[in-house]
């Protein structure tokens, strides 16, 4: 076995260690099932040790050109545990520390000057009485889709995001899901890669599921997003290559990063504006029993809420720093991401539990987004859907993409 598989073999054992730390901690593992079996909780001081001396082996191993990123992804992925291993022993540590140490890369520190001007132009836009979060959240009920539709028009966009993305994307004869409906969770859906091309993906019905929401989650969750990202992975990399570091999934580390950055931007690979706005009048809205005449203005209102998306990472770094408290945090959410105080404290509840890892959305996405269109160029379609498969297959960080 060659110094490089050796390490590879040491991180998945230690990241499996180190998940006995955190219940969220390991999103995925189809590695061998003994190792996993062998796995306990250790000292976290122990746990830093090894992660360290692991770098340091990693560091002085030389690897032949076809392997460079493959190292290179595995230093930035064993220093993410340093600093997961840091905050568990309840190390201070700053939003954008948090964040550069987990997921490579920091936010923009957006400001509510910033975050205005849409707020203004959302004013002309929304219609009705009252402040602009009362008028938006009045005016978005004739958008939910109800519940006993739910279903169908989940599955019509998952069927048409699965033939968009096979059309560009080899996908294994064996990939599948499975759907389920949940409630009492912080977050809105979720894939839980199970291994073997096949995943279970959880949609939470807590909330009222706005019409805009049946594409994003089917695209996002599924194709071209985590089931695709997750089996492209273990297909080319696990499989073929036998790199076994990608049978693991760390949660809070630089692959989240991608995984969320390529789910979001997958959304806009797969359904251009255009070509999405046509789908949800002709398909969706009928299926939903909502009118589609209502679906061009919607759609208008629904891009410029997109421009206040890192209202998001404001509201967590500042709440996370101590600079504001919980209410503080709600009211800022409720302005500037225009939730209702309902969704507005769920989503505190999501910033608790997961801190930093909000970047890994807007910011993520907007890096795929850069570093795909830069190798697209002026090509069209056919080149964009290539380079970005080609990311899903062989991944990169942010500083990776950057590079």
């Amino acid at each position: 076995m060659n110094k490089i598989n050796t390490i590879a073999e040491k991180y998945v054992k230690l990241v499996l260690d180190v998940g006995h730390h955190h219940s969220a901690y390991i999103d995925a593992y189809y590695g061998p099932e003994e190792w996993k079996a062998e796995s306990h909780k250790k000292p976290l001081a122990e746990l830093l040790t090894e992660t360290r001396d692991l770098i340091n082996k990693l560091n002085s191993t030389q690897v032949e050109a076809s392997q460079a990123l493959r190292k290179q992804f595995l230093a930035i992925q064993l220093n993410s545990i340093v600093m997961f291993i840091r905050l568990q022993q309840g190390e201070q540590i700053t939003f954008d520390d948090e964040s550069l140490g987990l997921y490579d890369a920091i936010s923009p520190n957006t400001t509510e000057v910033e975050l205005n001007k849409s707020l203004q132009e959302l004013e002309l836009l929304v219609p009705g009485k009252g402040t602009l979060n009362e008028r938006l959240n009045a005016y978005k009920k004739q958008f939910i889709i109800p519940l006993d539709k739910l279903d169908t028009v989940f599955v019509a966009a998952i069927d048409e995001a699965r033939k968009r993305t096979k059309n560009y994307i080899a996908l294994p004869s064996n990939e599948n899901f499975t759907i389920e409906y949940v409630t009492d969770k912080v977050w809105s859906g979720y894939n839980w890669y199970q291994g073997n091309n096949f995943s279970l993906i959880q949609f939470n019905t807590d909330f009222p599921i706005y019409i805009e929401r049946a594409i994003d989650l089917a695209s996002h969750e599924g194709y071209p997003g985590h089931h695709v990202f997750n089996s492209q992975m273990e297909q080319h990399l696990v499989d073929k290559m036998g790199w076994i570091e990608y049978s693991i999934y760390p949660l809070y580390s630089p692959m989240s990063l991608l995984a969320e950055g390529s789910a979001n931007y997958g959304i806009d690979v797969a359904f251009p504006k255009t070509e999405r706005l046509a789908f949800e009048k002709d398909v969706l809205f009928p299926l939903a029993g909502l009118d589609k005449e209502q679906a061009e203005r919607y759609y208008q209102i629904q891009d410029k809420l997109a421009e206040l998306s890192y209202a998001d990472n404001m509201v967590a770094k500042r709440y996370l720093d101590g600079e504001i408290d919980k209410e503080a945090a709600i009211e800022l959410l409720m302005k500037y991401a225009l939730s209702s105080k309902e969704k507005s404290t769920q989503r505190i509840g999501f910033i608790e539990a997961n801190r930093a890892y909000v970047i890994n959305y807007n910011l993520g996405q907007d890096l795929v987004r850069q570093y795909v269109d830069r190798l697209t160029g002026t090509e069209g379609a056919e080149k964009r859907w290539q380079v970005f498969a080609e990311l899903l297959a062989l991944p990169k960080t942010a500083s990776m993409m950057a590079d």
